[in-house]
């Protein structure tokens, strides 16, 4: 870089304020000029046993399948954030995979505050498996805003259960997508913003919000165990027979897209098809990338590749 007389520290700094603030036609201008679209994509911190919260190589099986796809880049980060916040300057997506709680990568140190100038400039945000979850006092209501919902602590429930996927909405992230059925641990119940839930596309207040993956848990799966507190929730058990959705999308008035999706427990599951299919689509649908009617198309995983990348666990 050439030296202009400030520190690069500074530099990076105003580099960032400024590209935060870039209004949204700005960076529609930029893109149709043949830019391609950048996908922050970040695993989280090691987490669970062998085969299980495997963040980094599930984003890694990833982005190896969407490195053809027209118009997109993906930069892959790990343990949890970004390596230079500088990234986030250009990034018109970010999507987080990644443990929850109050420990979720997105709510520390003021990073709800710089996620929140992304979204205010149209870009786009994406939670995956305990990603979903934040406290409801610290960053439930950002993410009722960003993306539409969120597991909240024994308000929603998270069993073991297989989960039938029969219909599908008329959603870019549903192209392609054949009905499908698959073990993972489906959270349910989630904390949506008032209005919405799983009974179909709605629009309140200009936010267009679509449930893509819904499913019926079984009577037994509402009565638990859940994975913790094992539960049974009355409210969850009074709730018998009605569809809960696993994921879903929601598109902002200010022109950026958002998801959560709550499955990807096991790290196996990226070997279905349809599972995998789904993902990739939500992926280049929330980067403003157009998805080819039959939905992304990839490799399918082997056993061999299944296996690279994991974590090291006990």
């Amino acid at each position: 870089m050439k030296n202009i007389g400030i520190k690069r520290s500074t530099f990076v700094r105003l580099m960032v304020a400024g590209a935060l603030s870039a209004p949204l036609a700005t960076r529609r201008a930029i893109a149709a000029a043949g830019a391609p679209r950048k996908l922050v994509l970040i695993a989280g911190k090691a987490s669970h046993g062998p085969g299980l919260h495997e963040f980094r190589a599930g984003n890694i099986l990833l982005e190896k399948r969407m490195r053809g796809v027209p118009g997109l880049r993906v930069e892959l980060h790990e343990q949890g954030w970004v390596r230079d916040e500088a990234t986030l300057a250009d990034a018109d997506a970010v999507v987080i995979f990644c443990d929850g709680g109050k420990n979720h990568p997105a709510i520390q140190d003021g990073r709800i505050a710089l996620l929140e100038k992304l979204v205010q400039r149209g870009a786009g945000i994406g939670m995956m498996h305990f990603g979903v979850e934040v406290p409801a006092e610290k960053g439930g209501t950002e993410f009722r805003r960003w993306i539409g919902g969120h597991y909240e602590h024994q308000f929603s429930c998270n069993p073991i259960w297989d989960a039938a996927f029969e219909r599908f909405p008329d959603h870019p992230i549903a192209r392609g997508v054949q009905p499908f059925t698959i073990h993972d641990e489906w959270y349910f119940n989630m904390r949506f913003a008032e209005g919405f839930d799983a009974t179909g596309p709605k629009t309140i207040k200009g936010v267009k919000f679509t449930p893509v993956l819904v499913a019926k848990p079984s009577d037994a799966t509402r009565d638990g165990p859940y994975v913790y507190p094992k539960g049974p929730y009355p409210h969850i058990q009074e709730a018998k027979g009605r569809p809960e959705a696993k994921l879903w999308a929601v598109e902002r008035p200010d022109g950026g897209r958002g998801f959560g999706f709550t499955g990807a427990h096991f790290h196996k599951n990226w070997q279905q098809d349809d599972f995998r299919k789904t993902i990739l689509n939500a992926l280049c649908w929330v980067s403003n990338v157009e998805v080819p009617a039959g939905g992304i198309t990839s490799a399918a995983v082997s056993d061999d590749e299944l296996m690279q990348n994991l974590d090291p666990k006990k």
